[in-house]
């Protein structure tokens, strides 16, 4: 007798083998008819990005514990198609003969750069944020210099929705997007806001940068219905994990919710993200963007270890199957 075995069982099975070293390359039929072809689910496979966030110094945005050529080595080693710039690494500020070379350099590598983040304020979320929004022709400039299309931004204030419209008919005419993080103490820190500031600003080159976890500490539903409520809006898929525990070693300040405790834990770790559900809502969108590992890996495990795990855990949620 067969037995129904839905996605979310096949995507835990892979993702418990991986998290273990498995390696997981079979031919599935079920009963439901799902099937695992691989040279389909390899064309329909979302790509992994690898943000330079996991080198940085905890608490200290503008240092990186590693090189732009050991971020480049560390990503090439485990399978991840793409660097996320940030300031810690090459900003707005960095100087335009060593913002080129580093993108040479990542070129060269066979890797492409999935986003730019070209100051220390839009990571920290600070009242000066916004300001980029004010003056964005650096930050496109920097995203060309790296040969990519995409800019985070960050919005605080009503206000900001103008200069965002702005930015993006810049942008627009370099061809060139810009996209907010879902992210607490922001415009974008509820869903039902977010929404709300996407469809103001009205341009079809912003969108979102879809993060479950800062949802999950505002206690907003963040999971498959959400995902398809955002489909028109989803630029980048940014990944990180947390528990939320009342006696959590960190703290997240909210508008919505005050100090919300929390603690760190790995992508793979249960208890925080429902990732089997995030990714079954990406696949049920067509999402075929970049998924960036977003997390600092302080106080979890060791960078090149976390890494190494996170893309072990990630690669077979992000493969699309036929339902």
């Amino acid at each position: 007798m067969q037995t129904k075995i839905t996605r979310r069982e096949v995507l835990g099975a892979f993702a418990g083998g991986a998290a273990c070293g498995l390696a997981f390359k079979p031919a599935l039929s079920f009963e439901s008819g799902i099937t695992l072809a691989s040279e389909k689910a390899a064309a329909l496979e979302m790509k992994l990005s690898l943000s330079v966030r996991v080198a940085e110094t905890p608490g200290a945005k503008d240092k990186s514990s590693l090189t732009l050529r050991q971020l480049i080595s560390l990503a090439r080693s485990h399978g991840y198609k793409a660097l996320c710039m940030r300031a810690s690494q090459a900003g707005i500020r960095t100087p335009a003969k060593i913002a080129q070379q580093m993108s040479r350099e990542i070129r060269e590598s066979g890797l492409v750069v999935s986003m730019v983040t070209g100051d220390l304020s839009v990571p920290r979320n600070n009242n000066q944020g916004p300001d980029g929004l004010r003056n964005i022709t650096p930050y496109l400039d920097l995203c060309e210099a790296f040969g990519g299309n995409l800019i985070r931004v960050c919005m605080k204030r009503k206000e900001d929705i103008a200069w965002a419209q702005r930015a993006a008919d810049e942008a627009r005419e370099r061809n060139l997007r810009l996209a907010h993080q879902a992210h607490t103490q922001s415009l974008f820190e509820t869903v039902a806001g977010s929404l709300r500031v996407l469809k103001a600003i009205g341009r079809t080159n912003f969108g979102i940068i879809y993060e479950p976890a800062n949802w999950m500490i505002a206690r907003q539903d963040y999971g498959s219905n959400t995902i398809r409520q955002f489909r028109p809006y989803l630029f980048n898929v940014y990944v990180q994990n947390c528990r939320l525990h009342r006696n959590g070693t960190a703290t997240a300040n909210t508008w919505s919710r005050g100090k919300v405790p929390f603690n760190h834990v790995g992508l793979w770790d249960d208890g925080g993200v429902d990732f089997p559900d995030v990714f079954s809502g990406l696949q049920s969108i067509g999402y075929q963007g970049f998924v960036t590992v977003h997390q600092a890996f302080a106080g979890v495990m060791p960078i090149e270890q976390a890494v190494k795990r996170s893309a072990a855990y990630l690669k077979p949620l992000t493969v699309s199957f036929d339902e």
